[in-house]
């Protein structure tokens, strides 16, 4: 091309700039247009496929959770051991540290310096951050730090438990459908602590579950929305399980909102607040979970997955009593056990949920939690006062 011709077109383009100078504005407008429509699909896919995972996680207990009243009945001759066995735990000679004594023997050595809680005064041991929540915190130091700062020193704190000489007793109450009409209320709130896990509630079924609370020991998830206990001295243990549980412990202890990107990670509908005083919350020790996994339930370390889990991750019921064992002398259970082959007996003693529901779980391995618990209680490492897991009072 010549320069005479190069300068023509060049003098041709400008004249059209000049008379349509909103036709180079509109193309640029358009290249963000033309990139929005290549991903456009890729994002409407997302979308409905987030949708999908939503049903198929909330289907399950809708159907279940609007399901009939169970027919239920409960013999009197079984209720009439239950409360005679439960009668001569509570009057018969009190084993100073024998809880925890069993359970060491299956532990490693360190766990004899096990601590159930944080505190803001004590310095955080870096094999904290080994392993992600709910078997430590890593990844979440600063937050951990911080929400820390919110609660009481070690000094300071009321301690449920071994405050004293006395020997003490505590009761892990679990919320297996196997409390439901036993009327065992009256002898729960004899023990010296009383450990409530999760949603598990008071009120309407104190004739069954008693009235005091000691512990509370829960997630967001788990944590009941509309809040019955009327215990004064009850603590509210928090269990991490995720990232966000951190900063949803925090909102609740200062009264605050939850921040809106959090409850994206909720898997269900959590409280927006907890009628307890700031210094009545704890953060339990990650150690407690894994010694409670790796030692007492030999499961896998955790891994990193894409996707599933590997059932490592223990019950908050069988946590609770590794807790437990640290607070108090002598553990007793009330309320555990899945009789998987009785599909029609309640779940819990709370609700319509029947023992089947058990079955649609995948994150906790329940026949190995089973098995342990029996032959701790055969043992008599713990004591299990209603029958679910190993039954010593029921006839051969």
């Amino acid at each position: 091309m010549t320069p005479s011709l190069r300068a023509k077109r060049f003098h041709a383009s400008a004249e059209k700039l000049q008379k349509f100078p909103e036709s180079s504005v509109h193309e640029n407008n358009m290249r963000p247009l033309k990139r929005w429509g290549a991903h456009r699909w890729l994002f409407v896919l997302c979308v409905v496929l987030g949708f999908l995972c939503l049903v198929l996680v909330y289907l399950p207990l809708i159907d279940t959770e609007t399901s009939k009243p169970l027919d239920w009945h409960v013999n009197p001759a079984h209720k009439k051991r239950v409360h005679e066995y439960v009668q001569g735990v509570l009057e018969g000679q009190c084993r100073p540290g024998s809880t925890r004594h069993g359970l060491l023997a299956r532990l490693p050595a360190t766990s004899s310096e096990t601590q159930p809680f944080l505190w803001k005064d004590v310095l955080l041991d870096d094999d904290l951050f080994v392993y992600p929540p709910p078997f430590g915190f890593q990844g979440f130091r600063g937050k951990v730090e911080d929400l820390l700062k919110q609660l009481p020193d070690s000094a300071s704190a009321v301690q449920p438990g071994n405050t004293s000489n006395k020997c003490c007793r505590c009761v892990v109450m679990g919320n297996g459908g196997i409390l439901r009409d036993l009327a065992l209320g009256p002898l729960i709130d004899r023990f010296d602590v009383i450990i409530r896990l999760n949603s598990g509630p008071l009120g309407e079924f104190s004739a069954d579950v008693g009235n005091r609370t000691s512990v509370r020991m829960s997630y967001p998830e788990g944590t009941p929305l509309q809040w019955v206990d009327a215990d004064p001295h009850a603590l509210f243990v928090a269990v991490v399980y995720k990232g966000v549980d951190i900063s949803w412990t925090s909102a609740m202890i200062n009264k605050l909102a939850v921040p809106l990107w959090d409850w994206l990670f909720f898997w269900q509908k959590v409280p927006s607040q907890i009628p307890v005083e700031p210094h009545r919350f704890r953060l339990l020790n990650p150690h407690v979970v894994r010694e409670t996994a790796l030692h007492l339930l030999k499961y896998p370390a955790p891994r990193p997955r894409l996707w599933g889990s590997d059932q490592n991750v223990p019950t908050i019921g069988v946590s609770a009593l590794t807790l437990a064992s640290l607070l108090c002398d002598e553990v007793s259970l009330a309320g555990f056990g899945y009789n998987l082959s009785q599909q029609g007996a309640p779940l819990h003693y709370y609700d319509h949920l029947s023992m089947s529901a058990m079955l649609q779980q995948k994150m906790h391995n329940v026949g190995k939690e089973t098995e342990i618990l029996q032959s701790l209680v055969k043992e008599g490492t713990i004591t299990d006062l209603t029958g679910g897991i190993h039954c010593s009072f029921c006839p051969s």
